[in-house]
């Protein structure tokens, strides 16, 4: 008998606990990715939650349009501007009603009447508009780069030739309508894609004022919500869930582009002639706070976003501010009880009790001089001597925090810096009397001389003057803001202007301000000459300095303040340092002088002789009330054809000559539009105001043009707007 073959068992045993485990891990593994992709919004690539909902439902983004912001006369300076791109509906089912069809009927017609008004060949246009043939699955076509970014009027001009199943995908840019012009106060908005809708493009502040109001001039988006087939298309009868956009608010500035285009024209005309680093400039209203003009120098355009830098000059950069800080410290003398300008100190060079030897800019000195001297010659060592008599490091930082140093100004920009008061030791402390060891910004420069012209109370400056939402309505309003503590008596304050003015008296000898002099417009002010620190925070740049300015004019009633400040001047024919910032700083003054009605010496004189004070003439009867304008040869402006005079500019109590005219609104029933032309930009804007028009007025100068006749009624108008011309062209 055969013994049989014993099998063979070829089977590997697997312990049952490592089968255990791979089971346990592979559900562990489905787990997480169960949980992963239940709770992630994008997976690969690919927005998991928005996938789904477009498979069943149809959720539009409708997005808000971003507020515009304006100067304080109304004219744009930063706004959208619509683009659009042409696109054709292709699909038959688009069409419901066979008499309204709303999809492309006659290919070939289309084609060649769109080819009149576009740089597209008829056969380039009939191809598009052909591409269901190959595909049955194509809803709509476009056309190519040159049928996209089309301008307002081009799109009218499709629109005319009455064509079916044509339309248009409107996208938003941000507009700089004057280029460089105020380009880091504005900033700019980048156009990025929707988060909560890749189709969509919004529009994202990213500097200036742009950023910092991003969240305001954004608005809120709103949505379109219907339920639709396998095939994409809305299904008939269900609900439409509509919620609207609330377009952003609308931002006035306290900006005038008046004095802005006179800023802006000055440190050009100055930059032709001379070489620099950078060019800081502000120009304030003495009594309110108000940035009425900033400027700065390299610039950008923020159509093009070419900036080298991205920090704003006025807000961001800190800087050793030299001799402007004596107009401070000097007050801070005045207000301790310890300044006599009489009395007597020796000039030249100072020895501290480190070694470190501290001198005035001309180190041999003047001799003994006079402590009111001294200021008007920028020395150094009067500036220590003051604080040797009797201000601590404490009472000379404390001082400075009252004007706003060492902290931000809370001025409407991103990103401002505080600046540094570090001083602990004598040579730190006398050094910082005279703006040397600590730093400061353009904007605190401003913000603390607004302690002499604001009869010692410290203003906040502003840059926003009121906030309009997408209904018209003021929503914020800018108030003079004030510290309640005085910092600086009258007593101080009639001292330093008189210690202003001597520092512009004379010449080199006795002045250091003498070359900014300008007879008749009483401007006084400190000039600064500052060292610049190292990049590696010891010691200074050779031969760099930063030359700065900071005055305010008329100094009987200050209305102006500016501080302009110029890294590295150079004058290329002269090599004079101060040419750059006399040239800035004179056509500032005559221009804005002009401007803002600011009389020179002898105009005051002469404007106190003629001028007479009006009355009110509120409830008055008009042709009386005309008799007596005339009578002192007044020129009148009259709104409405009432007889009765309900409101008047200027008001009550106000001074005026026979060279100003008188606006006077009347108790009509129904106004109509007026003649503008020849109106100056502010009676202009008085009109305006009185008739409740909503005015958007372009260019400087008086009126030469209007967008709705004169006449018209002013019922349920649209927009007026008023072109203005300067008065020498209109003459020719």
């Amino acid at each position: 008998m055969k013994k049989k073959k014993k099998e063979i068992n070829n089977s590997v045993k697997v312990p049952f606990a490592l089968v255990a485990i791979v089971m346990i891990a592979s559900f562990l593994l489905i787990a997480f990715r169960v949980i992963y992709l239940a709770n992630s919004k994008v997976v690969e690539g690919t927005n998991l939650q928005y996938f789904a909902k477009q498979r069943t439902s149809r959720r539009e983004t409708l997005v808000a349009r971003r507020g515009t912001i304006y100067d304080v006369n109304g004219n744009p300076i930063a706004q959208n501007v619509s683009s659009y791109t042409l696109i054709a509906y292709l699909d038959p089912k688009r069409t419901t009603n066979p008499k309204k069809p709303q999809h492309v009927i006659d290919k070939e017609e289309t084609a060649k009447q769109l080819a009149t008004v576009l740089d597209i060949s008829e056969e380039d246009l009939l191809k598009q508009l052909s591409r269901r043939e190959k595909n049955p699955k194509v809803y709509q076509t476009e056309f190519g780069s040159k049928a996209k970014g089309l301008s307002e009027l081009k799109k009218d001009e499709i629109l005319a030739l009455g064509l079916k199943g044509i339309d248009f995908v409107e996208t938003q840019k941000r507009y700089y309508p004057y280029g460089n012009f105020l380009s880091y106060t504005v900033g700019y908005a980048k156009e990025k894609t929707h988060p909560d809708d890749p189709s969509k493009i919004s529009l994202v502040g990213e500097m200036g004022l742009e950023k910092y109001y991003d969240k305001e001039l954004r608005g809120e988006d709103g949505f379109i919500e219907y339920q639709r087939d396998r095939s994409g298309y809305k299904i008939a009868g269900t609900k439409e869930r509509i919620v609207k956009a609330r377009d952003g608010n609308d931002i006035y500035l306290t900006i005038d582009v008046n004095i802005q285009l006179q800023i802006e024209k000055a440190i050009h005309k100055s930059k032709i002639a001379s070489n620099w680093s950078w060019t800081s400039l502000v120009v304030a209203s003495a009594k309110t706070g108000e940035i009425i003009g900033i400027s700065s120098d390299p610039s950008f355009d923020p159509n093009k976003r070419d900036m080298k830098n991205y920090l704003n000059l006025t807000n961001e950069v800190v800087y050793e501010p030299g001799s402007t800080m004596k107009v401070f410290t000097f007050m801070a003398a005045l207000e301790k009880g310890i300044y006599d300008g009489n009395e007597t100190y020796q000039s030249g060079v100072y020895t501290t009790k480190d070694g470190t030897q501290i001198g005035d800019w001309d180190r041999n000195g003047w001799g003994r001089i006079t402590f009111d001297q001294g200021f008007a010659l920028s020395s150094n060592t009067a500036v220590i001597n003051l604080i040797k008599k009797g201000i601590t490091a404490k009472e000379l930082r404390d001082y400075y925090q009252s004007l706003g140093f060492g902290s931000k100004t809370g001025i409407e920009l991103p990103n401002e810096a505080r600046g540094k008061l570090q001083f602990k030791y004598e040579t730190e402390i006398l050094n910082a009397g005279f703006g040397q060891g600590i730093t400061t910004t353009a904007i605190q420069n401003v913000k603390a001389m607004t302690a002499l012209t604001n009869k010692g109370k410290v203003l906040e400056p502003y840059l926003v003057k009121r906030v309009v939402n997408d209904e018209k309505e003021t929503i914020y309003q800018a108030k003079k803001k004030e510290a309640e503590k005085s910092v600086a008596s009258p007593e101080t304050i009639t001292k330093m202007k008189e210690l202003l003015a001597k520092s512009m008296e004379g010449d080199y000898r006795v002045s250091t301000g003498y070359p900014y002099r300008m007879d008749g417009y009483n401007f006084i002010a400190k000039t600064g000459t500052a060292q610049v620190a190292a990049q590696a925070g010891r010691g200074y740049t050779t031969g760099s300095v930063i030359k700065s300015l900071l005055g305010f004019y008329p100094s009987n009633d200050p209305e102006i303040i500016i501080y302009l400040a110029i890294k590295d001047p150079r004058d290329r024919v002269s090599g004079s340092q101060v040419q750059p910032l006399k040239t800035i700083i004179n056509d500032i003054i005559i221009n804005s002088a002009s401007y803002l009605n600011i009389k020179t010496d002898r105009e005051e004189e002469k404007y106190q002789q003629e001028s007479f004070l009006l009355t009110s003439l509120i409830n008055k009867d008009l042709e009386s009330e005309l008799r007596k304008l005339q009578d002192k040869k007044v020129d009148s402006i009259v709104l409405g054809k009432g007889k009765k005079i309900i409101s008047q500019y200027p008001s009550a109590s106000s001074k005026i000559t026979s060279k100003e005219r008188v606006i006077l609104l009347t108790n009509d029933q129904e106004y109509t539009i007026p003649d503008f032309r020849n109106l100056s930009h502010k009676e202009a804007l008085v009109v305006c105001n009185l008739l409740n028009l909503n005015c958007s007025i372009n260019g400087t100068g008086y009126v030469n043009a209007q967008s709705i006749t004169v006449g018209s009624s002013i019922k349920d108008m649209k927009d007026l707007t008023l072109d203005l011309v300067q008065k020498e062209l209109e003459n020719e």
